[in-house]
This record gives structure tokens, C-alpha cells and sequence, in this order.
């Protein structure tokens, strides 16, 4: 394989390993902040116990999800140098305040929150616990809009061959950041609320620690229930604004070839990739047409009126639409059970024997989701403007290689040892939290 796509794959797997951690450190913050919130006002032992349990596991994530964070702005300078010089200028500028201002504030309050139990007062401490909740969450903006720029170019001009910023302001409020955004943090809160759920299952089918986790299932399964339904809700809105501006990747999202209006939605589809679908049937009439535009009568654009080299791969756009709407499916339906039997789910063994298999589903759905933004994208590094042929760095093959090999191997290691002291964590159970 050449360098480029020898590039491609280890930003993929840096980030999709990376993007294992980011999105339970910015919903998980959040409800340890809740517990912290509820100790305060009720002053019930149990909330503090929570909130030092689930705080731990939030640790390790968090730790975890900032060793593997760091090469990816890395990359940008050694496999993807002629991208940083062409649009440095907005990215870098971007990233740049996400270290500088987001992540090393929420570094420090995680500092005072991790050594401030014995030294600030429960109030205090709680505080604290919200800021670096806040914090974190603004970290992932910065992240967002960055990537939403590569999504949506705006704010800019070309000047002596490179692509400089000229509105800030568009910049930051690019509404396509905004909608991926909302979409992000939702989906993180779902796989908060499944982890809480799924492990203090774990914990109830063994009868350890009953009140503990029986407290905490349930508000697992609350956030969870809420989460899941905003997400799929949200998630229309956002496939609004893709049909919008970047209207090669539905037609990749619903391998939908042919321009036409009151397009339908097959129920039974293969894709394909060379101008039909192997399989189209069982139509939904204008439903395409309805989802994308709101529209029973709206013209929905199709691949074949792209040019070849601008359509995104469309198998894998598919699938991943696909999977990530089957789980986003799912999700509510699980939820919604553990929160209406979540006073009896002692009477339901195989309900809880299920939930701890159900942790992955929200992970899942979200790396579906991104591979359907990022492979959806292409061929396009900065939509409409780059292509990422274009984008990588002048090396060999065999230089880019070797870092993935590097990497991968690299990850496995800090992989196995998280999950170590996440797994002894989660079987000592509220005692870890000492």
C-alpha cells in the first residue's frame, strides 16, 4: 500500500482507539458531578460513594484517553503536512486553543477534584466537579468545530496558495460543528448511561452491594432512556443539514444513484458501487425524500450526477449508516425497559444477565456514526476544497508503515493495562473507590 493509504489507516486507528475513551469522560463527568450535586443537597452517604466509584473508572478513562489523544495532532504535522500548511492557519489556530484553554483547565480542576476530598468542603468539591465536567465538554467543542470546518469550509479565503481565516466568527458558529456537536454529547451520555447500567448489572446478579447498584442502574438507566431518544431525534435534524451541504454523502448513505423527487427508501437494498444496487426492494414511497428534506416532493440528488472521482466509497458509508441507526433503534427500546422495571428488575435475572452485553451498543454506534462522517466525506480531506490525495506528507510507504505497526502495538499495551484497572476496579466494586 502507498503512503496515503497507509496514512489513512493509522489516523483511523488512533482515533477510532482514541475515540474509545472520549466520549465516557464527557457524559461520565457529567453524572459524577450529579452524584456530587446530590450528596450536597440530601447529604446521603450513598451519592458520595457513587460519585468516589464512578469517579475512579472516570480516571482511568480519562488518563487513558489523553496518552492516545496526543498523536493524533501529531499526525497532522508528520503523515498530513501539506493539509497543516494548506488550512493551518483556521485548524491549527482551533486546536490550539483546545490545549491551551479547554484541556489544561480541565486538567486542573481534575487535579483539585482528584486531591480535594479532604480539603475543600462537600459544596466546594462539587463545584469543582461541574467544572471540570464544563470543561471537558468545551474541550470536544473546539475538537468539533475544528472538524466541523473540514466538514463545512467557511470563514476563509485563498491567498498566496493556502486557505486563510478571515472570519472567526464563521468559523465557530458553523452549524454543521453544531449539529455534530449535539449529536457527540448525546451519544456520549448514552454510553455513560449503558455503562453505569450494564456494570451495576454485573454487580446486582452476583447480589453485591444491592442498594449501591440497584441506585445506580437506576440512574444509569434514566440517563440512558433520555440520551437515546434525544440522539435519534437529534440525529434527523443533523441528516437534514448533511443533505444540505455535503449531498454526495446521503446519496452514499442510502446507495441512492438516481436523481429524483418523491424518492423512496428500500427496506431490502445491497449497495453497489458502479452506477446500481445489486438488490432495491420493498420501497417506502417519498420516504427518502421526507427524511432528507422534510419533503415528500423533494429532489433528492443522486450518486450517478457526481462525477466519479468526487463520490464517496458507498458500501461502507452504507453499512455504517445502517449500523449506527439499527443501535440508535435498539437503545430506547433497552432503556425504556431497565427505567419501567427499574424498582423490579430483581424479578427479571435475564434482563440483568443482558444489560453488562449491551455496554458496547452505544460505542459501537458511534464509531459507526463517524465512520459515516469521515469515509462519507471523501474524497475530500476539507470538503469541497482539499482532497486528501493532496493532503498527505511527502513520505515512503514503508516510513508510514512502520509507525502503524508502532502505533497499534503501542495501543494494545495502554489497552490491556486500562482495562485491567477498569475490570479490578469494577470487581472490588464501591471499596475500589478507597
Amino acid at each position: 500500500m502507498d503512503a496515503l493509504m497507509l496514512s489513512r489507516l493509522q489516523f483511523a486507528a488512533a482515533t477510532m482507539f482514541h475515540f474509545i475513551f472520549v466520549p465516557l469522560t464527557l457524559g461520565l463527568s457529567v453524572l459524577i458531578a450529579g452524584m456530587e450535586t446530590a450528596y450536597v443537597r440530601t447529604g446521603k452517604e450513598i451519592y458520595l460513594r457513587m460519585a468516589k466509584f464512578w469517579g475512579k473508572l472516570f480516571l482511568i478513562n480519562f488518563v487513558l484517553g489523553v496518552v492516545t489523544g496526543i498523536t493524533l495532532e501529531f499526525q497532522f504535522g508528520t503523515n498530513w503536512s501539506r493539509y497543516s500548511a494548506y488550512v493551518g492557519d483556521i485548524f491549527g489556530s482551533l486546536l490550539a486553543i483546545e490545549a491551551t484553554a479547554a484541556f489544561f483547565l480541565e486538567s486542573t480542576f481534575i487535579g483539585v477534584w482528584v486531591f480535594g476530598w479532604k480539603r475543600l468542603s462537600p459544596k466546594a468539591h462539587a463545584i469543582v466537579a461541574w467544572l471540570v465536567a464544563g470543561a471537558g465538554n468545551l474541550s470536544a467543542i473546539w475538537i468539533l468545530i475544528a472538524n466541523g470546518f473540514m466538514q463545512n469550509p467557511l470563514g476563509y479565503a485563498i491567498r498566496n496558495g493556502r486557505a486563510e481565516l478571515t472570519d472567526f466568527l464563521a468559523v465557530v458558529g458553523n452549524p454543521f460543528a453544531w449539529q455534530q456537536f449535539a449529536h457527540t454529547i448525546l451519544g456520549a451520555f448514552c454510553v455513560a448511561g449503558f455503562f453505569v447500567m450494564g456494570l451495576s448489572a454485573w454487580h446486582l446478579v452476583r447480589k453485591s452491594h444491592e442498594e449501591f447498584f440497584g441506585a445506580s442502574l437506576r440512574l444509569g438507566a434514566g440517563v440512558a432512556l433520555v440520551a437515546s431518544i434525544l440522539v435519534a431525534a437529534q440525529g434527523h435534524f443533523h441528516g437534514n443539514e448533511v443533505a444540505r451541504i455535503q449531498p454526495a454523502k446521503l446519496a452514499a448513505m442510502e446507495a441512492h444513484w438516481n436523481t429524483q423527487a418523491n424518492a423512496p427508501m428500500y427496506l431490502l437494498q445491497i449497495p453497489g458501487e458502479n452506477g446500481e444496487n445489486a438488490l432495491e426492494a420493498l420501497p417506502v414511497p417519498s420516504l427518502l425524500s421526507i427524511l432528507a428534506y422534510n419533503d415528500p416532493n423533494a429532489v433528492v440528488k443522486g450518486l450517478n450526477d457526481f462525477p466519479a472521482a468526487d463520490r464517496p466509497p458507498v458500501t461502507i458509508t452504507f453499512l455504517a449508516f445502517r449500523a449506527m441507526v439499527g443501535i440508535g433503534t435498539l437503545m430506547p427500546l433497552i432503556a425504556l425497559f431497565a427505567w419501567f422495571k427499574r424498582r423490579d428488575l430483581g424479578k427479571y435475572p435475564w434482563f440483568l444477565k443482558l444489560l453488562p452485553w449491551t455496554i458496547p451498543l452505544p460505542y459501537l454506534g458511534m464509531q459507526a456514526g463517524w465512520v459515516v462522517a469521515e469515509v462519507g466525506r471523501q474524497p475530500w480531506i476539507v470538503y469541497g476544497l482539499m482532497r486528501t490525495s493532496d493532503a498527505v506528507s511527502p513520505v515512503s510507504g514503508g516510513q508510514v508503515g512502520f509507525t502503524l505497526v508502532a502505533i497499534v502495538a503501542l495501543y494494545t499495551l495502554l489497552g490491556a493495562a486500562g482495562f485491567f484497572l477498569a475490570g479490578r476496579t469494577v470487581v472490588q466494586g464501591p471499596d475500589a473507590a478507597h
